[in-house]
């Protein structure tokens, strides 16, 4: 029955000894309660082996003697026959669980004396020693003092023990680091010390509770995190699991240093590791739909600094649903939905209107909310039926007025809009499978309300036929279309930009500054019981997460025609709308090959290759119906192979310097060609002829691209220009006509472009890596991004949805970004430089600088396949609609046929 939630906030339990309460001793209804004496830093408490007898708890602080009794106290009716006996005097002690029973403590004043009988006499001198070290300590004034002489105490235990190496899983284990710690759990911690071989990791709890030792394989290690634990950077917390939300161990440590040496031996230990995922990686796989809101949401708690095992930093959730009074949820309907766009505070405008006028009268540091979303008080409000005691614990012993308890979801949600203090958001529990919290099961006795009704399961809103059916929509809601719209706009106030500064306080976002991370440096304070107070005070007022985006928050692709939805399990499902095969149109079954070739890209196989030019090639263009490709290269040749010849029908020098790149023009009649002479020829396919040069650059044309009319060219002269084209009549000699429509300045050379599908966004690359994206309409600059610094070979839109820039430069890195926000979302590591590449957002088909085309998971950050290709640099690749044929060009002169062979 016991459990260190018994013990007070910041408390310690340092050891047990087996003993006997003796009650009415030398009366005739003397009687003897056999059970365990606890030494506590701040309380004794006894617990019989009797379930029916209550556990007794002492505080230190209102003890008035502890006492071994001499042996010249003869007469003494406490030491009579009592070897081992401790007698204590106090003018106040709990009785607690009687007859087994979850309740308020019972509290029991007045002056009473309490014989405790030692099995081993011996320590008897021992135990009473320790009792006076922690009677003096509860004695202090000063809650600081009695802080530092309670951590005195304690580290002096920690210092004469170490850990039992006869605990080792085997005797050929190799230590590697022993140290002292404290392991987490909610509102309490445990100390004692850590220790890690090769093989496992281990804690030994001081007092040997609630088992001697922890033992954590390391090969079993999933996850681990770096915490924040009282505001400083010593917690270390442990997964064994992907996706759970509870962690196997959360370890306080006594200085950063340690916790640091201890993550990397276990990052470096750990055979199946993997590598802690980044805020951005989790948001590439959000937006592509391949993890739910749910599992989002729990990611970026973990990232955040939340734990289960720390109420002050529990992982918050958001609430979603608005309506609690309709007979029918209906999640088609917005109003249905809470404005994800503003934090609780701002939802009654009425309310913060009171507030911003307090706000505006209030001397600095201001703040708009005088209470947090997130607490432990919150917390166990909304879980006091499942985890009653911790809010006997957070409570000395008391639970809440009846009225204030987590009665109604309706009566909750208004209290949020309308309350003068709560602001409260929610947590997972409302979006897991587990409906226990919202049922009184365990029959606890929570108080009567002021109409005079038992306080017993919260009462749903009459949509939920019960509190499975509650949370089975509530994980729909979400999940739903509208929730995947808006909820980066909720990311962005808790985690996101809205967090801090100007932007904060534009979204009505505002809360005390000692709840934010770096809000308070303890370290800097010296007087200690300013820094135990300031602690207690923040500990129990709750803190904000740690910032994760510092710029606005990506949306959501959400595909059409289709909705996501989760299972018990929470992994994500894509159902189609049901529709009739012969409803299917052309583009349906055109996206379904294209999503079949790139599942299957692995399998691409080599078809023919032919060595057709005298230096690496750098374009490649093919005809509609693919009987003719088109090469340029740096050998200053447009050839033109036919692959039912599989011979060169035509080569074309339009000067002597190298031809960049080439692509053809609608109706297959006219191929372009760019060149390192300042030039892009236009070429006659059927006429075989030149037939007009656009001389529009004052340095080499690196790039071009050609889409409704309009011609894109980039130069290393730093200039972006956009054409009007009129094509010319080649029978009557008449020439193109060409209008600068726009002139897109940049500092440096530009070496490549690319338009998204709707041909609204251009994105450049230059050769010192900046990647600029340009508005087309307005000819203005959205995002500049600085990110590789070195070389970009090149910069693609995805082609499913261009709301993604995937680019790749001489820095071996392949970098994804958003183009609506500019941010940077995901990198990953190539080794080598990745010369061109394509890609449909999920997976890149790449060639490389030594030859290889690489197939990679980019939401995984690893490569799954590589192909042996060109002995060189790949330099250039084509990719047909349907993507299931390849053409690749390289530094070995030759171009390579490549088909998917499923």
């Amino acid at each position: 029955r016991f459990s260190l939630l018994l013990l007070n906030l910041e408390e310690y339990y340092f050891e047990q000894h087996t003993a006997n309460h003796i009650v009415n001793k030398g009366c005739k209804d003397e009687r003897k309660f056999r059970g365990s004496l606890k030494i506590c830093s701040k309380s004794i408490i006894f617990e019989p082996d009797d379930n029916i007898q209550p556990i007794i708890k002492i505080p230190l602080r209102d003890c008035v003697s502890i006492k071994a009794p001499e042996d010249n106290e003869a007469n003494n009716p406490f030491t009579r026959d009592t070897p081992g006996g401790i007698s204590v005097v106090c003018n106040q002690v709990f009785l607690i669980k009687e007859r087994n029973i979850i309740a308020p403590y019972k509290t029991v004043r007045g002056r009473t004396e309490h014989l405790f009988q030692l099995d081993v006499a011996g320590k008897l001198g021992d135990v009473v020693q320790t009792l006076h070290q922690l009677y003096r300590a509860s004695c202090l004034d000063k809650m600081g003092d009695q802080a530092a002489m309670i951590t005195a105490i304690l580290q002096s235990r920690l210092a004469r023990t170490s850990f039992d190496k006869n605990r080792f899983q085997s005797i050929s284990e190799t230590l590697h680091m022993e140290c002292k710690a404290e392991m987490v759990t909610p509102l309490v911690t445990n100390p004692g010390h850590v220790c890690v071989t090769d093989a496992n990791l281990y804690f030994q709890p001081l007092n040997g509770y609630p088992k001697p030792v922890v033992q954590i394989t390391l090969q079993n290690v999933r996850r681990i995190y770096k915490r924040r634990h009282g505001l400083m950077p010593v917690g270390l917390e442990v997964f064994c699991t992907e996706n759970d939300l509870c962690s196997d161990i959360y370890l306080k440590f006594y200085n950063c240093q340690d916790r640091d040496e201890l993550y990397f031996l276990i990052a470096t230990y750990i055979e199946n590791h993997i590598t802690e995922h980044t805020a951005e990686s989790y948001m590439l796989q959000w937006q592509r739909g391949h993890i739910s809101n749910y599992q989002y949401l729990l990611h970026l708690n973990n990232l955040a600094d939340r734990s289960c095992n720390d109420l002050s930093q529990y992982p918050v959730f958001p609430w979603i649903i608005a309506d609690y009074s309709s007979s029918v949820l209906d999640l088609t309907k917005p109003e249905t939905f809470r404005d994800l766009s503003k934090p609780i505070g701002a939802l009654n405008k009425e309310r913060l209107d009171r507030l911003l006028t307090r706000y505006q009268e209030m001397p600095e540091p201001k703040f708009m909310y005088g209470s947090h979303y997130s607490s432990p008080g919150y917390v166990l409000f909304y879980l006091v039926r499942v985890a009653p005691e911790y809010m006997l614990c957070l409570q000395n012993g008391k639970f809440d007025h009846a009225d204030r308890m987590f009665n109604s979801l309706a009566e909750t949600w208004k209290n949020c809009l309308d309350g003068a203090t709560d602001f409260k958001e929610l947590i997972p529990e409302f979006y897991e499978n587990d409906s226990s919290f919202l049922v009184n099961s365990l029959k606890l006795d929570l108080g009567k309300r002021q109409g005079g009704k038992m306080v017993e399961d919260v009462e749903l809103p009459p949509w939920a036929s019960g509190p499975d059916d509650f949370l089975q929509k509530s994980q729909e809601a979400l999940e739903s279309q509208y929730v995947s719209e808006h909820l980066h706009e909720w990311i962005d106030i808790i985690f996101g930009y809205k967090q801090k500064g100007s932007e904060a306080v534009s979204a009505h976002n505002v809360f005390h500054p000692l709840t934010y991370e770096g809000g308070v440096d303890l370290n800097s304070i010296m007087d200690p019981n300013e820094k135990v107070a300031l602690l207690t005070q923040i500990l129990e007022f709750g803190q904000t997460p740690k910032q994760l985006f510092t710029i606005p928050h990506p949306r959501r692709i959400v595909p059409k025609l289709r909705s996501l939805s989760r299972t018990s399990s929470h992994s994500v499902s894509i159902a189609e709308s049901p529709v009739s095969p012969n409803e299917e149109s052309f583009e349906d079954l055109t996206e379904e090959s294209i999503t079949l070739a790139w599942n299957n890209i692995a399998k691409l196989k080599l078809d023919e290759q032919y060595k057709i030019h005298k230096e690496a090639i750098t374009g490649i263009a093919v005809t509609c119906n693919g009987s003719s490709v088109f090469t340029t290269s740096q050998d200053s040749t447009l050839k033109m192979f036919s692959k039912e010849s599989k011979s060169i029908q035509r080569s074309v020098s339009f000067s002597n310097m190298a031809l960049s790149s080439c692509l053809i023009l609608p109706g297959d009649t006219t191929v372009l060609s760019s060149s390192w002479d300042n030039h892009i020829y236009f070429y006659s396919i059927a006429f075989g002829r030149q037939q007009d040069i656009l001389m529009g650059h004052d340095d080499a044309v690196s790039k071009v691209c050609w889409r409704d009319g309009r011609l894109y060219s980039a130069s290393w002269d730093s200039t972006v220009k956009v054409w009007h084209c009129v094509p010319g009549e080649t029978l009557s000699n008449k020439k193109h006509h060409f209008e600068l429509l726009a002139e897109l300045e940049h500092d440096v050379s530009v070496n490549m472009i690319d338009l998204n599908a709707a041909n609204t966004m251009l994105a450049s690359g230059t050769k010192e890596g900046t990647i600029t994206v340009w508005d087309v309409p307005t000819a203005t600059v959205l995002h500049q991004l600085p990110f590789l610094l070195l070389f970009i070979w090149f910069a693609f839109f995805c082609c499913t949805d261009s709301r993604h820039l995937l680019s790749a430069g001489e820095d071996c890195c392949f970098k994804v970004i958003d183009v609506q926000t500019g941010m940077l979302i995901s990198s990953v590591t190539a080794g080598e430089p990745q010369r061109c590449f394509k890609w449909d957002g999920n997976t890149i088909l790449s060639g490389s600088q030594s030859g290889e085309l690489l197939i990679w998971d980019i939401l995984g950050g690893k490569v799954i396949e590589r192909i042996k290709g060109h002995t060189g640099a790949v330099t250039s690749m084509w990719m047909n609609e349907q993507c299931n044929s390849v053409i690749t060009g390289g530094e070995d002169k030759q171009i390579m046929f490549w088909k998917l062979q499923y």
